[in-house]
């Protein structure tokens, strides 16, 4: 007979870490760029880091006051023999949509790649921006 260390609170975490880690590289295809958000008087800026990745192939569209931001990062060549240590440097696709905090004119939208550094500017809508309104003050009798 075989004896078998018996760890009560080990096992159960083993199987989850492993089935949350498979259900995980399902998504894990490509990766998520951070981005920045922030207003200005006049438009809603966005900035995200791109480097390495072609600005040709990225695509981004403005539906409903979401923005989305889809594209892809290629590796031009990777040797098949290396023994990584560590591999952290990614290719694929990625996508990110984020909700922006108010209405914009999409269609006015402008965007620069600088550096790296893709930058979008969508002027707000009309009707978000502030206005001074007077106040006609009315004279006793």
């Amino acid at each position: 007979m075989r004896i078998v260390k018996w760890t009560p609170f080990l096992e159960p975490w083993e199987e989850r870490n492993k089935w949350l880690d498979d259900w995980k590289a399902g998504f894990d295809s490509g990766f998520v760029p951070a981005i920045d958000v922030y207003q200005t008087k006049e438009a809603v800026v966005i900035e995200t880091p791109l480097a390495g990745v072609d600005p040709e192939k990225v695509n981004i569209s403005i539906e409903n006051d979401v923005l989305t931001i889809e594209g892809s990062m290629e590796k031009k060549s990777e040797v098949e023999e290396k023994d990584y240590y560590r591999k952290e440097m990614r290719a694929g696709s990625f996508h990110r949509a984020v909700a922006l905090p108010v209405a914009v004119e999409g269609d006015k939208a402008k965007a620069d790649f600088d550096n790296g550094v893709l930058k979008i500017s969508i002027p707000k809508s009309e009707k978000t921006k502030p206005k001074s309104i007077k106040v006609n003050v009315k004279k006793k009798k």
